[in-house]
């Protein structure tokens, strides 16, 4: 080889060397580019969810879509299922109502600890935590916090999301289930009332209070005993102590702390229920139902469940103040009819009525 071919032949592999070095670049910045046009589609969802954007979630997710949901026992397949199982009537009958926002206005987002991987030109699966938050004056507080995995597709130039894992962070939930509820001064009433009546229907052996007072799995100990008591035992040491000549003199508290955690209810008839009907007046006038917040549970409805409020026309008004936030329901399809607000319901209609807007609909 001669000095001038050598030359020629080390400036030819430099080349190859410096345009290898280019495309590698270009397609690292291309990756870049691809990831953060999928964040911002993941993020693009967030916000159509806030906003209660029916033909956005719809558009941001392909025909074929696959995956599963919280809640959801079999995997969803297409697009109409997934539009279903998020609680959306679909497809939209001609003359629906606008669709109202899944949270209160205010609702903002944050997506973290996200992590793209591409397997192929067309081919990535994100993994990341994303939120929904509010301000309470200068407080955030999470509505709802997912473990998402998400498949995305580039179709047409564009990517998409066909599949994805979406669960409710189990460490999240399991702190809000651990964390005591902020009761209301007339939730704590209700309490304290009907402590005192079981008590004084346990001191005059009043059978009828008793049984409609305590539920079936009661379950109680009394100082020195070292077994539990079940309802039967109580109701039977309350004919004792009566038929022993025990009269109650007098009945104090001097001390309460209560504290109210998570609910779950799991219901083959009914779930949670309000009932307005007229049953005359006590000394501070009418009993009507009024002033009832029903948020933070878990609710699994059988078919032919429901949850919400029947009777009279003013206990559903604005001024009445029943209201029901925050819940999350397990039915077998959010479609379905299982809410009553003057009217059977589904899940749309509910949310239509101003209940559970920042509540959770998932199929069983």
């Amino acid at each position: 080889m001669t000095r001038k071919s050598f030359f020629k032949t080390c400036a030819a592999l430099i080349m190859c060397f410096l345009c290898f070095l280019a495309a590698a670049k270009a397609s690292t910045d291309d990756r870049a580019a691809d990831a953060a046009a999928i964040r911002a589609h993941i993020e693009s969802i967030f916000q159509a969810f806030i906003d209660g954007d029916v033909d956005k979630i719809f558009a941001t997710h392909s025909e074929d879509w696959r995956g599963l949901l919280e809640g959801s026992s079999t995997p969803i397949k297409g697009i109409d299922d997934y539009m279903r199982a998020n609680g959306i009537e679909w497809p939209r009958p001609a003359n629906a109502p606008k669709f109202t926002p899944y949270f209160p206005k205010g609702t903002t987002y944050k997506v973290f600890d996200f992590d793209v991987h591409f397997y192929s030109p067309e081919l990535a699966v994100a993994n990341f935590f994303g939120e929904f938050q509010r301000k309470d004056g200068n407080t955030t507080i999470t509505l709802r916090r997912f473990r998402i995995m998400d498949v995305y597709a580039k179709r047409k130039g564009s990517w998409i999301q066909v599949a994805s894992h979406t669960v409710i962070d189990p460490q999240w939930r399991a702190e809000q289930m651990s964390r005591p509820m902020n009761l209301t001064p007339e939730m704590r009433q209700r309490i304290l009332a009907a402590r005192e009546a079981v008590w004084k229907a346990w001191f005059s052996n009043d059978r009828a209070a008793l049984e409609r007072l305590i539920p079936e799995e009661t379950i109680a100990i009394d100082d020195g005993q070292e077994g539990w008591s079940d309802r039967a035992a109580i109701l039977a040491n309350a004919k004792r102590f009566t038929d022993s000549g025990g009269k109650l003199v007098k009945l104090e508290f001097p001390k309460t702390e209560i504290q109210v955690y998570g609910n779950t209810v799991v219901s083959r008839v009914n779930a949670i229920g309000l009932v307005d009907s007229d049953r005359g007046a006590g000394r501070h006038g009418p009993y009507r139902v009024a002033q009832v917040d029903v948020h933070d549970n878990v609710i699994q409805m059988a078919p032919g469940a429901e949850t919400g409020l029947v009777g009279r026309p003013g206990a559903f008004g604005e001024a009445a103040g029943n209201r029901f936030e925050r819940n999350t329901y397990h039915v077998p399809d959010p479609a379905g009819e299982f809410w009553q607000w003057e009217r059977s319901l589904n899940a749309a209609g509910w949310r239509a009525h101003g209940q559970d807007r920042d509540g959770s609909f998932l199929r069983t």
